[in-house]
């Protein structure tokens, strides 16, 4: 936090809980830190209004500022089929923001100097030594070099998803390998062994189980299996006590279902009741013991996308990140590190590619870049809708999303459970957050 806000803050607000063990952020009146509380109430609309149009069964908002909280809602019900009222610390599958938790993982394991940015993944994944690249030519070749730490942390390693199987040959053998259903990391690593990579590894950005792979090197590096290191060293210092992989059997109440758009029909509906030969369904019905899918008995620990989180939870997270990597007394991160890892690391002219959260255009007219596990505003007129230059977000195959920005001194964290959302909520969420601020920082950051 800049040192010439502290001003700003006024009072300080004792600390709440939302439901036993769960922390909650200090919160404040939008006034004192330069936000219009009568405008916030934008926000609030927006989230009646998507709930009345069904396009969602419920949303909860969180809005920070200086590292207080000053608006936080809860609208709609827990499902398209339960009428109960929506909570606040309700649960949410939030896939994909999974990735910035495990790359801050990661590293903190680089701070101690287990690894460096060039190492070669084989040096800790001898599984990918020999991974072969399919050329354009349809012919397997091996890699000219091998991929990189680096590459891994930023989806240039020529690894892929799955998603396009219709239409991408490697796609194919991804949906083929089944990987979800690996029991733990060490088999799902064998099972990527056997799949050509896209690409020569470093030549593009395209979006993938790397941040699975990554997650295996936690585990490798740290000695312990990745969800204890997880719980260890971010989610107990962090007082994130409602962040898991595998649902705790007594908040299994609070688990939200997930859904989908039907085709037909247009409404929403209960994703585990759609039928299998849906374009989704390979990915999303339920299956025992396949992560992402079971939440109650999980072996593979999906470091990109296997968490279940509040958003309450994960404001904590996100918050550390806003404050140099430091929340309270507790310190994830050196605000140096952050810094590093919150830069576009992609060469300006790299065609970005993929499907799912990613950047979507290439480098140097998207004004989106990609650092070591968020995304990156490097210029809102190009991105096309209002924010700062620095931004850092991510977002999760439900609807989830967060953003991060350091010059107005913002979080966001918005949470539904909606897969392949049509609507543009997130859009929307920005603009109805950044009409509020009646005091910007942007130009006391430009004089410093």
């Amino acid at each position: 936090m800049k040192h010439w806000m502290i001003a700003l803050l006024g009072m300080t607000f004792a600390v709440s809980t939302l439901a036993e063990g769960t922390q909650e952020l200090p919160t404040i009146e939008a006034e004192k830190v330069g936000i219009s509380s009568q405008r916030l109430e934008r926000i609030t609309a927006l989230g009646e209004r998507y709930v009345e149009n069904n396009q969602v069964a419920g949303i909860v908002n969180l809005v920070m500022r200086n590292g207080k909280v000053v608006h936080f809602t809860a609208h709609g019900q827990k499902g398209a089929e339960d009428k109960r009222p929506l909570q606040k610390d309700d649960l949410f599958r939030i896939y994909s923001m999974t990735k910035p938790i495990t790359a801050v993982a990661a590293m903190q394991l680089y701070e101690q100097g287990m690894f460096q940015l060039s190492d070669p993944v084989a040096k800790f994944v001898p599984e990918l030594k020999h991974v072969k690249v399919l050329n354009a030519t349809g012919q397997l070749e091996d890699q000219k070099t091998q991929i990189t730490m680096h590459q891994l942390l930023t989806h240039t390693s020529g690894l892929s998803y799955g998603f396009a199987a219709t239409v991408d040959v490697v796609d194919q053998a991804y949906l083929g390998a089944d990987l979800w259903a690996a029991k733990n990391l060490d088999e799902f690593a064998l099972r990527v062994a056997k799949l050509p990579l896209k690409f020569q590894p470093g030549a593009q950005y395209h979006y993938s189980i790397a941040v699975d792979i990554t997650g295996l090197i936690v585990q490798r590096l740290s000695g312990l299996p990745f969800d204890v290191y997880l719980r260890k060293n971010l989610f107990e210092p962090l007082r994130m006590e409602d962040t898991f992989f595998e649902v705790p059997e007594n908040k299994i109440p609070r688990f939200l279902p997930n859904h989908i758009i039907d085709p037909q029909t247009g409404k929403l509906e209960d994703i585990s009741k759609v039928s299998s030969n849906h374009p989704m369904a390979a990915f999303f019905l339920d299956r025992k013991n396949v992560a992402m899918v079971d939440y109650e008995n999980v072996g593979l620990f999906s470091g990109g996308g296997g968490l279940v989180s509040t958003a309450m939870d994960y404001a904590r997270f996100a918050e550390a990140m806003r404050n140099g990597g430091e929340l309270g007394e507790q310190r994830i991160l050196s605000p140096k590190t952050v810094a590093f890892m919150t830069q576009n690391h992609l060469d300006p002219s790299m065609q970005m590619g993929g499907i799912g959260e990613r950047p979507v255009t290439d480098g140097n007219s998207s004004g989106l870049g990609f650092g070591l596990g968020f995304g990156v505003i490097s210029d809102p007129a190009r991105a096309g809708v209002i924010g700062s230059i620095g931004e850092f977000n991510w977002g999760g195959a439900a609807g989830t999303i967060f953003w991060i920005d350091p010059v107005e001194e913002i979080v966001v964290v918005s949470m539904i459970q909606l897969i392949g959302s049509p609507w543009p909520l997130r859009s929307e969420l920005k603009v109805a957050t950044y009409q509020a601020i009646v005091d910007s920082y942007v130009d006391s950051a430009r004089d410093l």
